[in-house]
């Protein structure tokens, strides 16, 4: 079992970490919103067809309402901004700015904070000042683009959490094909119509992996983990992740590792570790809603 969970654990870091990379390859050639309105869409489909010979609940109105507002935040607003900015920001910065969903889910849930949470709180946002700062490489109009879209992660965490809940795997099937569509509309209003062309090969492999490994395998090891292991490891991938994309941007898309990329990055990492780890009950419900993933997580 040790074993096991270690693989997924391992899984899960690497898989939803690589999400960032994917993203960055497939808008070489794509339209960042209906690129993961298409990844959405199939990921969803594929899920809800699963899902759906396992159970025969069926989703009331009101489920696909809430699937509809938790999806849009998440998907449209969260991942969207992640690939939006990936045009102009390197993918391990705005991995790094999207680390900070947690402070956003501890500062907007309304809850009592405790001394640990508070300075994660003060330690995180003191980090992505830095990151943020002028003559930093994230001090660009993507950077309010990524914060913009955690926020939006944020609201869309809580909002699952207040939802009317489904059977687990048809309701992120269902918050993708939600997310999928309102990615259509926002991408059609974008203008991105006129953008679309063939594909490189590069930009489909891309695509590919963020359905097959980012959505499903990287979702079936998360809740494999949720049944499994302590809660508190699960939600390491949150401080696990952005050290991750940061590796591979630099491995792979040659983006270069400055001393602020690295001290910011070790700060808000710092300081999700400490609203992750907090001792409280409160906490550990809210690291279950923390998903990446962006990679969501099944969604990040």
């Amino acid at each position: 079992m040790r074993l096991r969970v270690g693989a997924a654990l391992a899984t899960v870091y690497v898989v939803w970490g690589s999400t960032y990379l994917g993203i960055a390859l497939a808008i070489r050639t794509m339209p960042p919103l209906l690129m993961l309105a298409a990844r959405f869409l199939l990921a969803g489909a594929i899920l809800w067809f699963w899902a759906r010979r396992r159970t025969s609940t069926r989703p009331t109105p009101r489920q696909w309402r809430d699937a509809a507002v938790s999806g849009g935040l998440l998907l449209l607003g969260g991942t969207g901004a992640v690939a939006i900015a990936e045009q102009t920001i390197d993918s391990g910065v705005v991995a790094l700015l999207v680390a900070a969903v947690p402070l956003w889910l501890a500062l907007f849930d309304r809850k009592r904070l405790g001394p640990a949470a508070i300075a994660g709180l003060a330690l995180g946002f003191g980090g992505v000042a830095v990151l943020v700062s002028p003559g930093a490489g994230a001090f660009e109009l993507g950077s309010l683009v990524v914060l913009g879209g955690s926020i939006c992660w944020a609201l869309g965490s809580l909002a699952s959490r207040k939802a009317s809940h489904s059977e687990p795997l048809v309701g992120t099937a269902m918050q993708q094909l939600a997310g999928g569509a309102l990615l259509v509309v926002a991408g059609v209003a974008h203008g991105e119509v006129g953008d679309l062309q063939t594909p490189s090969l590069v930009s489909l492999a891309g695509l590919l992996y963020l359905v097959a490994v980012g959505s499903l395998v990287g979702f079936t090891a998360y809740t494999w983990l949720l049944r499994h292991a302590r809660t508190s490891l699960v939600g390491t991938y949150a401080f696990a992740n952005p050290v991750v994309a940061v590796l591979l941007g630099f491995a792979f898309l040659g983006e270069p590792l400055t001393w602020t990329t690295v001290i910011a990055g070790t700060i808000i990492v710092a300081g999700v570790a400490l609203i992750v780890a907090a001792p409280s009950r409160r906490y550990s419900r809210r690291r279950e809603v923390v998903q990446p993933a962006l990679g969501q997580a099944s969604v990040r």
